[in-house]
């Protein structure tokens, strides 16, 4: 390793560039992860809009309980996805962050999309918006997720 020359160097720090990238792009939470949660979203809003309050109330409650404690065995490393297992330290501690956040845009979306339904006249906005949302984290979620990760530098 003495007689090391510049351009070695470089393309060895090059590799590990690439290794780390790749290894950055694994990162992340499989798809029936977020075909779940499409089926859970679809499921508040039926609750929503059918239901009374006291279980619309309970049935969030109970999906954002099962929800953090699924996604946090999950983004742990301790489980394997796909491709990749790694720990929590290689991950990063800001990828949980922008999970959080990137829900908590939806739910925006949820909200305001069910507020134009209503205003439009449009029959069980609820049901509506929570489809259209369900439909964004079910066949989007994972390619938000991976642009979100990288935009933050997660």
């Amino acid at each position: 390793m003495e007689n090391t020359t510049a351009e070695q160097a470089d393309e060895a720090m090059a590799v590990v560039d690439r290794a780390q990238r790749q290894v950055a792009a694994e990162v992340g939470l499989p798809r029936i992860y977020w075909w779940g949660m499409a089926v859970g979203w679809l499921a508040l809003g039926l609750i929503d809009q059918f239901g009374p309050a006291w279980l619309t109330v309970v049935a969030t409650v109970g999906f954002g309980m099962g929800h953090s404690a699924f996604a946090a065995r999950l983004l742990s490393g301790r489980r394997r996805t796909g491709r990749l297992q790694v720990s929590a330290a290689v991950a990063g501690r800001r990828v949980p962050f922008v999970v959080v956040g990137m829900l908590l845009g939806l739910v925006g979306v949820t909200i305001l999309a069910s507020m134009a339904l209503k205003a439009d006249g449009t029959g069980h906005p609820a049901v509506w918006s929570a489809a259209l949302t369900a439909l964004v984290t079910g066949f989007g979620g994972p390619e938000i997720l991976r642009t979100l990760l990288r935009w933050t530098r997660a």
